[in-house]
C-alpha cells in the first residue's frame, strides 16, 4: 500500500509476485548487484551484532514451527505479539473483527479451501489465536545492501508515464473516479528473476505499504508494523503453490483490496474468502478517503546490467499475443465504488512502457469479464 499524492490502488504480478499499491502495493525488486569487496572483520562483526539485534526485533517469539519444503521456516506467534502491535498508536490493541464484504461479492467456505501456499501442503497449520510469519533470516538481511534497506523500496512512485524510471511496466488502469477497492483473479508464474528479499525464484503472496512515496516509510510484509493480520492459514511472504506451466495446467488467485466503510481501515482478501488483514487508516494519507486510479499488471526492475537491459521476466515470460496457456493473465477486473459494491472496471486503459520488452493486450468476455494477458522475456534481438 502506497499513500502517494494521487492516491492509487495496485495490484501487480511483479518479479516474484503481486503488488498492491495507492497506494496498496507489494513489489519486489529484481536486480542484485556484484562488487569486489575487501573484508574488515572488525566491521563485519560489528554488521553482524546490528544484524542479530534487528532480527531480535522482527523476529517475534514463536509456540510452533513449521518447516516448509522451499526452505522457509513458518513461526506461529500470538496474534496480539504481532509486529503491527509495536506501533505507538496499536499498542494495546487487538485484531477487529471482519468487516461487511462488498456488495456482489461471492466468498466460499474457508473451510473447503485447498492449500495455496508450500508450508502448508503438509497439513501443518498454525493454531487459532496466533499467525504465521516467515522467519527472517541473517541471510535474508545480509542480501541487502544495509539494514536500513532491508525490505523497503527506495524509488519513485508508480507513474503511467514511467519511460525514465528503472522500474518499467505493462499495467491496464482506470481513473476520473473515487475508488474504494480492487479485486482481480491473476495466473501464478516462476518468472526468471534476480531474487533479493528472499534469496529464491519462488512466487510469492506479499505486501508492501508506505505513506510517502517510498521516501521514508513502508515496508514489506510484517517487516515493520502496520499491516494487522488476523489469518492462521495464510503467512505473507510465503510461496505459493501450485504454479502454471507453459502449454500446461493454469493456476490463478484472487485477490480483494477494499475499504471498510464502517470504520475505514483497508482490508485484505486472498483466494476465496480468506481475510488476511487490514492496514489501519490513520498510517494513510490520501487513502484515508479513496483512491483515484486502480492499475492491474506487472512490474520489473531494469537497471541495465552490463549496459544492456534486463532478462528479468514479467509473468510467465512470453508476451500477451501467445494468449492462454502461455502468456499471464487478469481477468474479472473489477473495482469498489463509494456505496461499497463490487463492479466490472469500465473505460479500462492498457499500456506498457516498453512493448518491445514486454506488452500487454486486453479483451471482455462473459466467463472472464474485463482481462488481459500481459509480460514478456526482457532483453531480446527487439529489447536489446
Amino acid at each position: 500500500i502506497l499513500s502517494t499524492p494521487s492516491p492509487i490502488i495496485t495490484i501487480f504480478f511483479v518479479s516474484f509476485l503481486l503488488v498492491l499499491s495507492s497506494s496498496i502495493s507489494p513489489v519486489l525488486t529484481s536486480e542484485t548487484k556484484t562488487s569486489n569487496q575487501t573484508l574488515h572483520p572488525g566491521l563485519e562483526l560489528q554488521k553482524l551484532k546490528r544484524v542479530r539485534a534487528h532480527l531480535r526485533k522482527i523476529n517475534k517469539p514463536s509456540i510452533k514451527t513449521i518447516k516448509s519444503p522451499d526452505g522457509d521456516l513458518i513461526d506461529c506467534i500470538l496474534t496480539h505479539q504481532q509486529p503491527a502491535f509495536d506501533h505507538p498508536q496499536l499498542k494495546g490493541q487487538k485484531p477487529l473483527d471482519p468487516p461487511e464484504r462488498p456488495n456482489g461479492h461471492n466468498t466460499t467456505n474457508a473451510s473447503t479451501i485447498e492449500s495455496f501456499q508450500l508450508w502448508a501442503t503438509s497439513g501443518e497449520s498454525c493454531p487459532q489465536g496466533t499467525i504465521p510469519v516467515r522467519r527472517t533470516t541473517e541471510e535474508d538481511v545480509l542480501r541487502a545492501s544495509s539494514i536500513r534497506r532491508f525490505g523497503r523500496k527506495l524509488r519513485k512512485s508508480i507513474r503511467r508515464d514511467s519511460s525514465s524510471s528503472d522500474h518499467e511496466h505493462a499495467v491496464g488502469y482506470v481513473l476520473g473516479q473515487q475508488f474504494f477497492g480492487a479485486k482481480a483473479s491473476l495466473n501464478v508464474w516462476t518468472p526468471r528473476v534476480s531474487p533479493e528479499l528472499y534469496g529464491d525464484s519462488h512466487p510469492r503472496f506479499f505486501t508492501y505499504w508506505t505513506t510517502d512515496a517510498y521516501q521514508a516509510t513502508g515496508c514489506y510484509n510484517l517487516l515493520c508494523s502496520g499491516f494487522i493480520q488476523t489469518n492462521n492459514r495464510i503467512a505473507i511472504g510465503a510461496a505459493i503453490s501450485p504454479i502454471s506451466s507453459y502449454r500446461g495446467r493454469q493456476f490463478d488467485i484472487s485477490i480483494l483490496v477494499w475499504k471498510d466503510p464502517k470504520r475505514g481501515h483497508w482490508w485484505l482478501e486472498f483466494g476465496p474468502g480468506l481475510l488476511v488483514g487490514y492496514w489501519p487508516s490513520f498510517i494513510f494519507s490520501q487513502l484515508r478517503n479513496h483512491a483515484n486510479m486502480v492499475q492491474f499488471g506487472g512490474e520489473i526492475v531494469n537497471t541495465r546490467p552490463s549496459g544492456f537491459h534486463t532478462a528479468t521476466q514479467m509473468g510467465s515470460g512470453h508476451f500477451a499475443g501467445e494468449g492462454f496457456g502461455k502468456a499471464s493473465y487478469f481477468r474479472n477486473l473489477q473495482v469498489v465504488d463509494w456505496d461499497n459494491n463490487l463492479l466490472p472496471t469500465s473505460n479500462i486503459r492498457l499500456t506498457a512502457d516498453h512493448s518491445n520488452c514486454y506488452d500487454i493486450r486486453g479483451g471482455n468476455n462473459n466467463a472472464w469479464g474485463n482481462y488481459f494477458y500481459y509480460g514478456g522475456p526482457g532483453r531480446n534481438v527487439r529489447c536489446p
